[in-house]
């Protein structure tokens, strides 16, 4: 850690700030709290509202895991880690069972969260109502009234064009049957990992100035309709091309030498540990995830 640095880069004022933030979105799941967001050294929209919340939370003993989009590599994910590291001192790691904070974009890792870890969200566009209704004030509304008719009114439409929900991802989800909520631009396949999850779950937007929470072992439930029931992406009869993964979430790709769509693990990490487990005693791997 440089010693210019206050302990993960924020002054002590705006971590408390943060942290009292936080644990009123614990205390409220699903809740919006509005939240003074701090000027970062990455641009807003590149995850700030998740670096904040992991910035303001982590202590000296915590192990920090950062992935983007399943990755562990990506240059999003690589760069938070480093900041983490250099103004924090801690250790990173890329095994999602080491990880006290977990810091995500757009997946919830393969591995099940396990009791005492935190997964941090980072969320563009935190309110779900945003897409049918402009106005703040009129959210807000809707939200304290819990009148959430548009939401699924919306989804109704989807339905009636396309013969099912059209939301590839952020779908809509119910939290503790009390408020209607934006789960991250997470893939619906991502959705039920939330329900009553060991591990405590924190959506931060840095652009929006909002926090929200999912306790453990809380009830949360993708918004559907009993004759038209919450599905998620399908991969069956699929397995992964590298490791032979299946029940998992995985990208379709093309081939370089059959030009055929094969299919591969989005969850890089998972993936590698499968190959390792796998591979003979004494063998090599030269595949790349």
């Amino acid at each position: 850690m440089k010693s210019h640095y206050n302990f993960a880069f924020f002054d002590e004022g705006s971590k408390r700030e943060i942290r009292r933030a936080t644990l009123k979105a614990i205390a409220i799941p699903g809740y919006q709290v509005p939240f003074a967001s701090r000027e970062m050294p990455i641009a807003r929209g590149w995850g700030t509202g998740g670096l904040q919340l992991t910035l303001s939370l982590i202590g000296k003993e915590d192990v920090l895991k950062v992935i983007d989009q399943g990755s562990d590599e990506s240059v999003n994910a690589v760069n938070i880690k480093k900041l983490v590291s250099h103004t924090a001192g801690i250790r990173s790691t890329e095994e999602t069972e080491e990880a006290t904070i977990i810091q995500s974009r757009h997946r919830i890792p393969e591995v099940p969260l396990k009791s005492g870890q935190i997964l941090v969200l980072q969320v563009p566009m935190p309110e779900p109502l945003r897409v049918y209704e402009p106005s703040e004030l009129e959210t807000k509304k809707l939200h304290a009234e819990k009148e959430y008719s548009g939401a699924w009114v919306m989804l109704f439409e989807h339905i009636m064009k396309y013969g099912t929900a059209a939301t590839g991802a952020d779908h809509p989800v119910m939290v503790h049957n009390r408020y209607v909520m934006a789960p991250s631009p997470i893939p619906r396949f991502d959705n039920p990992k939330m329900d009553h999850s060991k591990a405590l779950i924190l959506l931060g937007a840095g652009r929006e100035k909002k926090i929200y929470a999912v306790p453990p072992y809380t009830r949360v439930k993708s918004i559907d309709f009993d004759d038209s029931p919450f599905r998620v992406e399908s991969f069956e009869d699929k397995s992964c091309r590298l490791c032979g993964s299946t029940g998992v979430f995985m990208d379709e790709i093309v081939d370089d030498q059959s030009g055929e769509a094969v299919y591969q693990c989005n969850d890089t990490s998972y993936c590698l540990a499968q190959m390792n487990k796998n591979m003979p005693v004494g063998g090599t791997s030269n595949e790349q995830v």
